[in-house]
């Protein structure tokens, strides 16, 4: 009798121990998996059971995402309100029941439905369940800076364009502007929705809100690509900062002219002048005969090394991230084959090149930060509902792009640009800024521009780093348009950019 009893006790405790097991795994470890299977009829009506957790800016104050209780069939139900409204809301996204989830509700659902497999996480869930208790989700610390992207969503407010804000030494991202902007407290109204797909704007189109142009909007880069252009001379060991160039005010490429833009502050034909001055006043015709120096592949192969043709490993989902590289609009793909590019143009952005802003804040970053590119990163911390940390992101190296004393000449340049240059409105007194200036042209014979500026400050001891761009501008060059947003960027942060 007592061995029966035995084996009923050990089959018994086995069943439990499965249960258990079984419980575990499909309320921890599985249940994300279930959550990202977006056509899961029962599961998207029962994820507003959980009490999702709270998106904060980076003070930790600040709600972008949080919740209201509605009681709907003797269920108590939570829906997701935006009390920021617009606040960079292609980078927060939504949660909704008719239109799923976009940007960060949707990458970090897992965290925010405590559905992540982490132990601390699947205990405390489970241990609400058996209660009876409403589960409740961790919390996502973001490291946006209210400031900053307050002032870039009111300095692109009327535009179409974007602005990226980066510490460069951990990668935080301090703002993510993406113009125009939503409410995403409409997603959910057909009309609402409606109104955000046709969201009237400046860029002819390319009118829905709902792209995340910081991160997905394509756009060629214009004189910024002359970074990597002159990256590529200084690490090939072709030309250094003095070395001397004849400008006649045009270069000849394939038996045609390539003038100068009429740049200004200054003349169309600079003479004499060696390849910092080049930059400082972005001569087309001497980056034209750069190019031709170098070859199409070699300025490819280096841009590959500042992180193009790769996705940016920020929180978002894959399909809200765009890579950078020449780009055939007839197959819409990407290519690296660079034979039969035009040397002269790819090396004054122009060709078929195309980028994000994101990436070129990279660039901007990686001549700040010695030639390294830390991961870009939007989340600062992932908090319990009790406050205790759950995960924290760690700074870590992306790329290495180039030496030390090749960004120490670049970023010799780009304080050239500001102090003398192209780029004189970003100036900030007491503050050496850096920083390149860039005027895309987007169609032949016409006057409208997508107007560039990347930058970093303080030139010493950097802080912040950038991008901003400013689409179909026809009120006049990078310097003039993208340049004073960049220093309204930089003002906002300095000197506490370094917190983050």
């Amino acid at each position: 009798m007592n061995r029966q009893i035995s084996r009923i006790a050990l089959v018994a405790l086995l069943l439990l121990a499965a249960l258990v097991v079984a419980t575990t795994y499909w309320q921890g470890w599985a249940a994300s998996g279930l959550a990202a299977k977006q056509d899961n009829a029962i599961q998207r009506v029962a994820q507003f059971s959980v009490k999702r957790g709270l998106i904060y800016a980076s003070n930790g104050t600040t709600i972008l995402a949080g919740n209201v209780k509605v009681k709907r069939g003797g269920q108590t139900l939570y829906y997701r309100r935006y009390p920021t409204k617009g606040f960079a809301s292609q980078t927060v996204g939504y949660s909704t029941e008719g239109r799923s989830r976009a940007g960060l509700e949707r990458s970090q659902n897992s965290y925010l439905t405590a559905s992540n497999a982490n132990l601390g996480t699947i205990f405390d869930k489970l241990s609400d369940k058996l209660k009876g208790a409403t589960v409740t989700g961790n919390n996502v610390i973001l490291n946006l800076d209210t400031k900053a992207q307050n002032v870039a969503q009111s300095d692109l407010r009327g535009k179409c364009g974007a602005a990226v804000l980066l510490n460069p030494k951990t990668g935080a991202v301090l703002a993510m502007a993406s113009s125009p902007t939503y409410d995403p407290n409409l997603i959910e109204s057909n009309k609402g929705y409606a109104s955000i797909l046709h969201s009237p704007s400046a860029c002819p189109g390319s009118s829905s809100a709902l792209l995340n142009r910081a991160t997905q909007g394509l756009y060629p880069p214009g004189s910024t690509f002359k970074t990597i252009t002159a990256a590529t001379a200084i690490d090939n060991h072709v030309y250094n900062l003095q070395s001397g160039f004849d400008d006649p005010g045009y270069c000849t490429e394939y038996g045609q002219q390539v003038k100068n833009a009429l740049d200004q502050n200054g003349p169309e034909a600079y003479g004499h002048v060696n390849l910092l001055q080049a930059y400082q006043h972005s001569i087309n015709a001497v980056f034209c005969n750069i190019g031709q120096k170098l070859g199409a592949q070699k300025i490819v192969d280096e841009a590959k090394k500042w992180g193009f043709y790769s996705d940016p490993p920020i929180e978002l989902p894959s399909d809200a991230i765009s890579q950078s590289g020449l780009f055939d609009l007839k197959s819409n793909r990407f290519f690296t084959d660079a034979r039969n590019v035009d040397p002269g143009r790819l090396a004054f952005g122009q060709e078929r090149m195309l980028v994000t802003p994101l990436q070129m804040a990279l660039v901007a970053a990686g001549v700040a930060n010695g030639g390294k590119i830390m991961s870009p990163h939007l989340v600062k911390e992932i908090t319990a509902p009790d406050g205790s940390v759950v995960t924290k992101t760690k700074p870590h190296v992306w790329k290495t792009a180039t030496s030390p004393q090749t960004a120490a000449d670049l970023n010799t340049m780009m304080q050239a640009v500001v102090t003398g240059g192209t780029g004189t409105q970003a100036q900030i007194p007491g503050i050496q800024v850096a920083g390149k200036t860039g005027t895309a042209e987007t169609c032949t014979n016409c006057s409208i521009y997508d107007a560039w500026f990347i930058f970093f400050a303080p030139a010493d001891n950097p802080t912040v780093a950038g991008a901003v761009v400013v689409e179909h501008s026809d009120r006049g060059f990078g310097g003039a348009v993208a340049a004073p947003i960049a220093k309204d960027l930089m003002q906002a942060m300095l000197p506490a950019a370094s917190n983050g």
